[in-house]
């Protein structure tokens, strides 16, 4: 009973991110506590932005890892700490501060995995460190990044 609750509950914070096709970079939440997360994302091979990034090599951008990062390392856990029995309607943070370095390609259709560990959560402030790993265990990237909930007016 215990593991459907969880379920239902990693289930309920992917549909509350407030992102959609081609802009989300989430697919999968294995576990999340009061203390961090961790997700799931394959980038696609057949993604636009690989086009152009490079042509004849084609290598997912940093920037696009760091964003991935931030989606399952800050928001979905920022929506666990606020509670999903809280939250009626997706809701945004605003991106605030990151310092990823990067030690790994990660090439089209490879699927990676975020750990992200909570080290402030206050006043809807979430600071967190990250990981991203390849689907070997090799860290293609590790940081910081920083955010907080934006409230609608």
């Amino acid at each position: 009973m215990e593991e459907k609750d969880m379920s239902d509950h990693r289930e309920r914070i992917l549909e509350l991110m407030p992102y959609a096709e081609p802009f989300r970079f989430i697919d999968e939440i294995e576990s999340v506590n009061n203390e961090g997360i961790v997700g799931y994302y394959t980038f696609k091979e057949d993604s636009d932005f690989y086009m152009g990034h490079f042509p004849g090599f084609p290598l997912t951008p940093g920037v696009l890892l760091t964003e991935c990062m931030a989606q399952i390392g800050m928001v979905a856990l920022g929506i666990h700490l606020i509670g999903v029995e809280n939250i009626d309607a997706p809701i945004r943070f605003a991106f605030t501060a990151s310092d990823v370095k990067f030690s790994n390609m990660v090439m089209p259709g490879e699927r990676v995995k975020v750990v992200a560990t909570k080290r402030l959560w206050r006043m809807n402030v979430l600071r967190c460190e990250v990981e991203l790993l390849k689907e070997d265990g090799t860290q293609a990237a590790k940081g910081k990044l920083a955010g907080y909930r934006l409230k609608d007016e």
